[in-house]
């Protein structure tokens, strides 16, 4: 099976894909994840975001407490 692109091009997404899942599963954290692909966290959420993966995974739950929370914080910012 010939490969159709370069190695290091491939052992760059499959180690992405790879820490794409265990960030997704909870098996890592996304610190965790960007130190592995020397980057920082918020490069790390874009570049698995890029990639298909879930960055942000709210429960119902979650997504009341953000709406409740997010006009206090837009109020705090403003004073």
């Amino acid at each position: 099976m010939a490969l159709r692109e370069e190695p290091d091009s491939f052992r760059q997404k499959v180690l992405v894909y790879t820490l794409g899942k265990l960030y997704e599963t909870g098996r890592i954290s996304g610190g965790f994840a960007a130190q592995i692909l020397g980057c920082d966290r918020y490069d790390f959420y874009r570049l698995i975001s890029e990639h298909g993966f879930s960055v942000i995974d709210y429960v119902e739950e979650d997504w009341s407490a953000e709406a409740d929370f997010t006009p206090w914080l837009s109020s705090q910012k403003q004073e």
